[in-house]
Formats: C-alpha cells, sequence, structure tokens
C-alpha cells in the first residue's frame, strides 16, 4: 500500500504542506502536482481546497484541471473547499453584497449544493471540534465510531442528499462526509479537515489509503 501513487492535485489556492504530512507519517510519499500524467497515472487523488468556491473553479478552470478531475477513475477524496467544489453549485459569492439568486457551478460529481449555512444563534464560520453521524458501515469510515470528533472551518455546507455518508449539526444537520453515486463512486469528500483532526483524522486517510 505505501508504494502506491498518491497526488495531490495542486489547485493553487490550498496550503498543502499539512496535507502533505498527514499522509508522510502514514507512511505514503504524496506528489503535488497540476500535470494531467501525474494525476492520470494516480493511484489515488487528493483534491484539497481553501479559500473560496469563486476563486477555487476559476483556478481549476485556468489550470485545465476540471476535466481531469471529472475523468477521474481512481478514489479521490476532497477536503473542506476541495469537498464543496464536488458539488453541482455553490451560492458562496466570495464575500461580496451579492444577494442574487446567482449559483457558481461546481464540478457536478456528487449531488447537492452549497448553501450557506443557517445557524441561528452559533456564530459563523463553524470552526472547531464537532461530532459526526453515521451508519458505521461505509469501508471509508472504518474503525470510526459514529460521535467521532473532526475539525471544522467553513461557513457553507452540502446540503444533506442521498450520497452524504456521514451528518453533522451545527444549526442545522449538514453532509460532512459524502461518497459519489453511480459512475461517480469513486469520488469522496470531507467538509472537515482530516489532517487537523488527530487520531480520528488519520483512521480516515488510512482507510482511504485502503480502499
Amino acid at each position: 500500500m505505501n508504494n502506491q501513487k498518491l497526488v495531490i492535485i495542486d489547485t493553487g489556492c490550498a496550503n498543502l504542506a499539512s496535507v502533505r504530512m498527514a499522509f508522510e507519517r502514514l507512511g505514503v510519499q504524496p506528489l503535488v502536482s497540476s500535470q494531467a500524467a501525474d494525476i492520470e497515472q494516480a493511484d489515488k487523488l487528493i483534491l484539497p481546497g481553501v479559500g473560496t468556491a469563486v476563486a477555487a473553479m476559476k483556478n481549476l478552470n485556468e489550470r485545465g484541471l476540471v476535466p481531469l478531475i471529472r475523468a477521474a477513475k481512481q478514489p479521490l477524496l476532497g477536503f473542506c473547499l476541495g469537498m464543496q467544489m464536488l458539488a453541482e453549485a455553490s451560492e458562496e459569492s466570495m464575500g461580496t453584497n451579492d444577494t442574487s439568486e446567482r449559483l457558481i457551478d461546481c464540478l457536478g460529481i456528487v449531488p447537492g449544493k452549497i448553501r450557506l449555512m443557517e445557524v441561528g444563534d452559533l456564530r459563523l464560520p463553524h470552526m472547531g471540534w464537532n461530532q459526526i453521524e453515521h451508519d458505521e458501515t461505509h469501508p471509508l469510515l472504518k474503525g470510526i465510531p459514529s460521535g467521532s470528533y473532526f475539525y471544522f472551518v467553513h461557513s457553507y455546507a452540502l446540503e444533506v442528499t442521498e450520497a452524504t455518508l456521514a451528518t453533522c449539526d451545527y444549526g442545522q444537520p449538514f453532509t460532512a462526509i459524502v461518497g459519489g453515486v453511480a459512475e461517480h463512486s469513486n469520488f469522496f469528500g470531507a467538509q472537515f479537515h482530516p489532517e487537523r483532526s488527530g487520531a480520528a483524522g488519520a483512521r480516515l486517510l488510512q482507510n482511504f489509503l485502503e480502499l
């Protein structure tokens, strides 16, 4: 397993050092690349992301990564904004005063849209440790009991859909882990930061490597 080729897709809008080091602690030496040959020849792919949907999708398009990601057949795991980019669309408007219903097209790989979280009197962003709930059947969550804590930093979230593998509640339920359906069953996403989530996060990454 440690000899497999893991590629962290260089989206141009992510701090990749912590993601790379998380896999190095598991005995894997990942390659950070935006080159088509590296992505196509990888055994596993990581799609990281920080910032906004507008900037992230702009970078993916400028780097020619959108068709490469959509065509991927190997297991792919998106983190945080990387997970959100897998959805159909996002209403995130880069912090502008645009109050229209305009949605930003995302990759369209998993069903559902990214919405600003409705949290009542709670603070946004949703930042810190929170529990996820799941039915303990999916191999990506092997050895991770329902109720385990992960580290979140976000204000937008994917609605709960048929592709939701785990949920979290912060003012309302949202998708914490998503899995692709049908021809996209090799795609997965985690709204939290596995690389900052201690032993539970490391176990999730290990499980991903073993898929």
